[in-house]
């Protein structure tokens, strides 16, 4: 009898801890995880807010992201985190504690992307540009026991009505691209864009952002690009000066606040524009700067700038006659060139000027001369030139030039906003 007692008894107890693990493996597995997203649709310069919810609190949680570029080649970033209290991860306050990024940023699955084959170091993140400029980022959250959950987002270069039109030598007499707001948009400053040193037309992504924003944006090529000159060598500043007479006669332009945006030894003709064509260019923005004029490229010893038929001529840039606001923004880590002590020059000059806009220098920390525009893409440090065919070191770390693309973008949206009548 005792014997039978002591079976049965310990069969209970063996079936209570069987019990007790399926319990506590069915409390473990629950329902499917949840991504909370604020704006599943946005432009690509607009941060979204991602909340993980419906874990366990203290439960560890993967989240993945991916996206493919423009040639179909997979990026993906990954964040390890753990739920707070609530069994809930907030990606703008939660640090991961492991993962392609470092601290809490409620982007840093974005711009923290890597290629899954090659250097993310020499990699840049082109993506599609086509079926209405948009792309996709996909969100995956895994947390053991459970289902993984994903949502897509849906990036967006272009803001509802944003109209484009290609420019043509034969044509307009230049070479771009116009982007303009939507229509009945009322006036608003615009933006001559173009870039420095890798010639064609790497400025449209941006333009199209900024007509999105309701500024009229051109992104010009001045080399480079067919019936363009093959090299940074002999470029009219007459050129850009039509570019940025066609581009004033726009009816959603206001005249009064055309600005130029140049990067690198695009930073020049901008700032060339803004002091020689003061009723036509009203400012500048300048990205990774000089505050002179440097010989042409890739031959040094040929002029890059001509005016009236003439070399414009090596030395700093005058600024005496500039008539609106000029924002240089700089990486504090630039390998290129002086372009933290040239921004600060720039601003300096129009300080000793008694310049009566507004003007200043942005050097931001751990950048380099990849320090704009926009941000949340991803974007490596040393890029093979377009041109010479040859790596260059850049400076800066990815997750600094993010960080300063995030702060500086921002800044030069704020301008435009100032001088919105």
């Amino acid at each position: 009898m005792g014997e039978r007692i002591r079976r049965v008894a310990c069969a209970a107890a063996a079936l209570a801890l069987v019990g007790a693990g399926a319990a506590g493996c069915s409390a473990d597995q629950g329902g499917p995880a949840a991504i909370e997203v604020d704006a599943p649709t946005a432009l690509v310069d607009q941060p979204v807010h991602v909340r993980i919810t419906g874990l366990r609190p203290g439960q560890e949680v993967t989240v993945d992201s991916r996206a493919a570029d423009r040639q179909g080649l997979d990026w993906n970033g990954r964040a390890d985190f753990r739920a707070d209290a609530h069994g809930a991860v907030a990606l703008d306050t939660a640090a991961p504690r492991s993962g392609t990024y470092q601290g809490a940023d409620g982007m840093g699955l974005f711009w923290s992307m890597e290629p899954r084959d090659g250097d993310p170091e020499t990699a840049f993140f082109f993506p599609p540009t086509s079926a209405g400029h948009t792309f996709d980022v996909t969100l995956t959250a895994t947390a053991h026991g459970r289902p993984p959950v994903s949502r897509t987002l849906t990036r967006a270069w272009s803001g509802p009505g944003v109209t484009s039109r290609q420019l043509t030598l034969a044509a307009d007499r230049v070479s771009g691209e116009l982007f303009l707001p939507a229509p009945g948009t009322p006036r608003h400053p615009a933006v001559l864009l173009f870039g420095g040193s890798e010639g064609g037309n790497g400025e449209t992504s941006t333009a199209a952002l900024l007509a999105s924003h309701g500024y009229p944006a051109l992104a010009l090529g001045y080399f480079g690009l067919p019936g363009l000159p093959a090299t940074l060598e002999d470029i009219p500043l007459e050129y850009f000066a039509t570019a940025a007479g066609l581009l004033a006669a726009q009816p959603g332009t206001d005249p009064d606040h055309l600005l130029a945006l140049g990067y690198s030894r695009g930073s020049e003709a901008a700032l060339l524009l803004a002091d020689d064509y003061p009723g036509l260019v009203h400012g500048a923005i300048v990205y990774s700067p000089s505050a002179q004029v440097n010989g042409g490229f890739p031959d040094h010893g040929s002029t890059a700038w001509t005016k009236d038929g003439k070399d414009v001529g090596l030395g700093p840039i005058p600024l005496d006659q500039v008539s609106g606001p000029v924002l240089a923004i700089a990486g504090a880590d630039d390998h290129l060139w002086s372009s933290p002590l040239w921004a600060r020059q720039i601003a300096q000059e129009l300080d000793t000027d008694h310049d009566p806009h507004p003007h200043r220098a942005l050097v931001l920390p751990d950048a380099g001369h990849g320090v704009g525009t926009y941000p949340y893409l991803a974007a490596g440090t040393r890029p093979t030139h377009p041109v010479t065919g040859r790596p260059t070191d850049l400076g800066g770390t990815r997750a600094g030039n993010a960080a300063a693309k995030a702060k500086g973008w921002p800044e030069v949206l704020s301008l435009l906003a100032g001088l919105t009548a």
